[in-house]
Formats: C-alpha cells, structure tokens, sequence
C-alpha cells in the first residue's frame, strides 16, 4: 500500500489567510494534519510553516497533491516542497581521521534513529575503509592535495549525481570546501565544529581551552557556505566542565557534544525542520 503520510514545508511573505489558505487545502483533499508547526519573523517578515499530514481520501494520489497545491502556494507567493514522510534521502559521509562523528551516524542509521540511506562514504585517508565495510557500506578514497584538490572536488560532484544525493554531511571531514563546491551545493552540506571557535582556532584547541580554564566545551552544526565555520546554524550542544578534567579529558567532552550536535542537524534536515531565514535558521524540533 502506498504511503499517505506527507510533509508539507513552506515559507513566503507574511500576510493573513496563509494558515487558512493551507487548512482548507488539506480539507478539501481528504487530509488530517498530523502535526503543524509555524513561525512569523517579524524581522524578515515571512512566515515559516511546516505541516505534517495524512491523506484519508481514496485515491488522492501525491502527484495530483502537488499539482493542485502549487495553486495555493502561487496566490501567497510560496518557496515550498511537499516530500514522502517515509522516504529515505541519501546522504554521503566525508570523513577525515576522526571517527566519533561517522561512527555515531551509522550506528544510529544502523539501528533506524535515521531514516537515511547511505551510498556511499567518502575520506582524504584510507582509515575507515574498514568501519565501512563493516557496515556494508562503498568507500571511496579520494585523496586532496593543493594541486589535487579541482579533481578531487569535481570527484566528489560525480559522486553526488551518480548517487541521487541529498545531502552531503562533513563528519570531521578536515577539508576545507572551495567557494565554488559550497556554491554548487548550497543549502546540501552540514559540517560540524567545536564551539570555541573564533576564540581558540587552530591546533590543540582543547589544550588552549585547558590553559584558559572554559567551563563548557560544546559544538555547532551548521549548513556550510563560503564564509569559513560561518553558515547558518542548525544546532548546538553544551556541556558544562570543571577544573578537574585535563586536555584530553575536554576533547572526549567535546566529542560527545559533536556527535549529538551533528546527528540532530541532520535528522532535523532530513525530516524536513529546518528552513532558511536569511542566514539564520528556523526549526521545528
């Protein structure tokens, strides 16, 4: 049987009768909303929505939904998508030599906390060609160096269209995209980072949160763009520390607070949560 449950997301204008416009939609077709989230940034002044719902008429096909929503969405001026609350978007996995971040997303794909499919992973390095062949997932080795790196890139686009990818997440993938890449892919690619940044960057930043004594070490997830670790953020977890815990001690925090950052980021996108303001993000957790 087919599926009936769909997402419907949308932002646009602000203006009255758009919660009315999209409820007497899903009425006239047969549809319950199972859940509907919405927000009005008087800032930018539009409004954001998500709506999940459940199709109760026969036959109300997805395709004829589509087809007589975008009348609706037309009279308000919508950017909008209505997406298969079932469906699995793929998702390719860089990562570079650390692992915590890859190996936290396949076990919870593994156990199915992530309805995502996973194609293929993809490294600089040849480490966790194993971890993936233990999950039954393709690796691909594409080494980048400063005269490797136009190929490399170009590989990696290869890869997203021969794979019908969705999203591409940077598990600790500790390359840096050219403005070109983030460009093509904007809006597809999440990365991941410790919170100290702008304050302790470069090497060993646990050791210089150490000598200054933080309090809290925490991590941002966040979509990339060409501005460097400054793209919209989709998430972030902090957790407190104290005086006891040494350099290494900070960085497993720091892990920890990576893995729950990253995986949320991403469970949010793909469940269709997360929307664009400018460059802030709205979700709907």
């Amino acid at each position: 049987m087919a599926n009936t449950d769909f997402v419907l997301t949308l932002t646009c204008p602000e203006r009255p009768g758009i919660v009315h416009g999209v409820s007497g939609f899903l009425v006239e077709h047969g549809c319950d909303i199972v859940d509907s989230r919405q927000f009005d940034s008087r800032l930018s002044e539009r409004f954001y929505m998500r709506v999940h719902f459940a199709v109760r008429r026969e036959p109300v096909t997805f395709d004829r939904l589509r087809q007589s929503f975008a009348k609706v969405a037309a009279a308000y001026d919508m950017d909008w998508r209505m997406d298969d609350a079932e469906a699995r978007p793929k998702v390719l996995l860089m990562v570079s030599k650390s692992g915590h971040c890859l190996n936290d997303l396949l076990y919870r794909w593994r156990t199915g906390q992530l309805r995502i499919d996973i194609p293929l992973i993809v490294s600089n390095h040849p480490d966790f060609e194993p971890l993936a062949r233990s999950y039954g997932i393709p690796f691909e080795h594409v080494p980048v160096t400063k005269d490797t790196k136009p190929a490399a890139e170009a590989r990696l686009l290869e890869l997203v269209a021969e794979h019908d990818v969705e999203l591409v997440v940077l598990a600790r993938y500790m390359q840096v995209l050219s403005d070109e890449l983030c460009q093509k892919l904007d809006g597809r690619v999440i990365n991941i980072h410790h919170s100290f940044l702008p304050s302790f960057k470069g090497a060993k930043p646990y050791a210089q949160a150490f000598d200054r004594g933080v309090k809290v070490v925490g991590a941002t997830a966040h979509y990339v763009t060409p501005d460097l670790d400054e793209g919209p953020i989709i998430e972030q977890e902090v957790i407190r520390v104290d005086h006891s815990l040494g350099p290494d001690e900070l960085a497993v925090v720091g892990r920890d607070a990576e893995c729950m950052a990253l995986s949320r980021a991403v469970q949010w996108h793909v469940e269709r949560r997360v929307l664009l303001d400018g460059h802030r993000t709205v979700v709907f957790r």
